[in-house]
This record gives structure tokens, sequence and C-alpha cells, in this order.
């Protein structure tokens, strides 16, 4: 039963009259970035003088910055400073890289914190602002605990993994994510693309009999990718319908000459077998669909506040935890890669795909995050 209204953008059937939410996060995105100086200058101002409205999540103030800061990268100290003596520690993202002096002013009341609850949001703050001494303090609260560490599930290492970095036992900082971002943008019939999500396969799935799919097939040749350091193609290999019923992520090794080798899984109730949930129609769509990368690169958090944009590199929208996978033969923590919105390439599908890789090992790891 077709429904009474059709979205004037892109034709989906509604029940109301207007834009579906992906036509509308695409309209606001474009007036955000068709602002002008003048413009950005008030939104900026109107959020320092409202900074508390920011962590009650009131607008326009809490739509503002993520525009700010996703499609505009104008996060100002001065922005900052007022979050800081406003003790305004959500969200955290709003310290990302922030100066020497804020930087100060969270450790002072990190180590001034006497509750878990406080010191967590202090903690992912600093983790956004990221530095040498953001480190340093995190190691040490990680060496000599204070006693609300009790009251929290993990470590300091690991909430310095929300800033897109960690620290292993040694001390040593670790990257996890890439300081250059792509987004997967709506290409013309035929275009030609180094990267490409959703390539079909005549391989099945062990667990549900569907057929297995190349997620994301990326060529880091390419000039826009040299920021990977991948001298060749990188392919992830999953089933869509069960890679978020497995016990762990789902992993393949590949090869720089665009070989896969898929790994073992078992799904998460111990059970052999399953039901596919992904119909032809579903496959077609995901392995038809026509994003390409992106010309130019945007603001690290781009994709980090929608649930409408696939991105290569930058932070993800997790939706829940930041979550970065051990690779299974070095044990390191593997690398942020990209974001794929499952509803983006096929209708009513929920959550997102998280791409991570370990490039010493060539292992690719696929994990799936939904409500």
């Amino acid at each position: 039963m077709s429904l009474k209204y059709a979205c004037p953008g892109c034709g989906t059937s509604l029940g109301y009259e207007g834009l579906c939410w992906k036509c509308k996060c695409e309209q606001d995105r474009q007036a955000a970035l068709a602002w002008t100086p003048e413009q950005i200058g008030e939104k900026q101002k109107n959020l320092i003088q409202n900074i508390q409205r920011l962590a009650e999540m009131e607008d326009p103030e809490f739509t503002d910055f993520w525009q700010l800061l996703g499609d505009r990268d104008a996060i100002a100290p001065e922005i900052q400073r007022a979050a800081l003596a406003a003790e305004v520690f959500w969200p955290c993202e709003i310290y990302y890289h922030a100066p020497a002096d804020v930087r100060d002013g969270l450790i002072h009341a990190l180590l001034s914190a006497e509750y878990s609850s406080e010191a967590s949001n202090l903690m992912s703050c600093l983790a956004m602002q990221g530095d040498d001494k953001a480190m340093e303090t995190l190691l040490e609260l990680e060496r000599n605990p204070r006693p609300w560490r009790k009251g929290l599930y993990v470590d300091p290492s690991s909430y310095a993994q929300i800033g897109g970095w960690t620290f292993n036992k040694e001390g040593q900082k670790i990257q996890l994510n890439f300081d250059t971002c792509y987004p997967m943008v709506k290409g013309t019939a035929g275009e030609k693309s180094p990267v490409r999500i959703g390539r079909a396969r005549e391989d099945t799935c062990p667990h549900c009999g569907g057929r297995m799919v190349d997620m994301l097939v990326l060529d880091g040749r390419d000039e826009r990718l040299r920021f990977l350091g991948l001298d060749g193609i990188l392919t992830a290999t999953c089933c869509p319908s069960c890679v978020g019923f497995l016990k762990g992520p789902a992993f393949n090794r590949f090869s720089l000459d665009g070989g896969v080798e898929v790994f073992p899984s078992e799904l998460f109730d111990g059970a052999e077998k399953m039901d596919c949930y992904v119909s032809p129609e579903d496959y077609k769509a995901l392995t038809e669909n026509p994003f390409v990368l992106g010309k130019a690169p945007v603001p690290l958090f781009y994709g980090a506040a929608c649930e409408d944009v696939n991105t290569i590199g930058g932070f993800a929208n997790w939706v829940q935890d930041a979550e970065y996978t051990t690779c299974p033969h070095c044990g390191k923590p593997m690398k942020y890669l990209a974001q794929i919105q499952w509803d983006t390439v096929f209708d009513c599908a929920e959550g997102a795909l998280y791409v991570e890789f370990c490039p010493d090992c060539q292992i690719v790891s696929m994990q799936h995050q939904q409500t």
C-alpha cells in the first residue's frame, strides 16, 4: 500500500507532507555550508553567550554547535574557554584540540573530581583535547587510580579512545583515527571511484545462506586516499545480514592486489544457523548504490553527528560507545577507517557498520551498532 505523500526531494513515499529525513538533513547541511563569515561569527557569539544551553541540548545552540563543528570546523578557542568557565563538559567534542590554558583547566578539574560521573565526563573532554600533557595525565591516572575509578567500567586508556587515540602500558601514544576525512557522495551513472560501498559476491554466508558482500572496496593509491598509507586495495567483506549477530566483529585479511580471506565467525547465541534478513531487493539496492568518493576533504567531524553520511577517515558517529577492535593477529588496537550508515544503502535498515583495519597485519574488522 503506497503512502499518501512523496518526498519532493527524492520521491520516497511518506505518511506526511514535506521532505523525508534524509533530504531534510541534506538541506540543513547545505544551509550550514552556505553560511557567510558574518553568519558564522553570529553563531559562535550566540553559542558563547548561551553555552549552558548546549549542555542541556537546547536549540538553536545544540544544532548550531554540531553544524559549526561538523560542517564548518569553526569551534573557536573562545567557545572552548566559555565552556570551561561555565563547567560545561558535554558534549566532549567541544574541547577537540583546545588550547593549553583550556587543557590545564580540564586537568585541574579532573584531578579535583570526587565522583566517577564527573571524572568520566572530564576524561572524555581531555581525550578530545588530546595533546601529550593530556595523555600524561590519563596515563598517571591509569597507573595510580583515584577512588572514583571503582565506579567506572573501563580504564583511562579506554576513555582516550573517545578522542581517537590511546596509549599502551609503556606510555606510548597510539593514534586510532586519521586526521583527514572524505565523504561518500551520490555520483552519476558510470562514474568511477576509488571507493565502492557494496560490491556483489558469489559466495554465501555459512550462517544464513545469504550472499556475502564486499562492503567496502578502497584503492589507497588514489591521491585523495594517500593519508591512509595503503599502496593498494583494501577489501572489507562480510554478510550484511549476520554481521550484527556475531560474537564480536567480522574479520577478513586483505591483500593489496584485491584478494580477500574471510575469517570464520560465530553467532552471538552459539547457534550454527539463522535466517537471512536481507531480501533480494535489499541486496540489489546495496550492491547498486550510487555512492562515490567526494572530490575534496571535509571537517573531521563531518559524519560524527549525522545518520545520513558515510565517511572515510575522521571521526565516527558511534551509535553506542567508541569501540576500537583489537587485531586478532598482533593484539594491537585497530585504526578506524570508515562508517557506512545502513539506511543509506537499503531501506528500513538500522544502525551503522564501522570498518577498522590493522595496517601491519592487513586485517579488517567490521562491527555493527544500533540503538
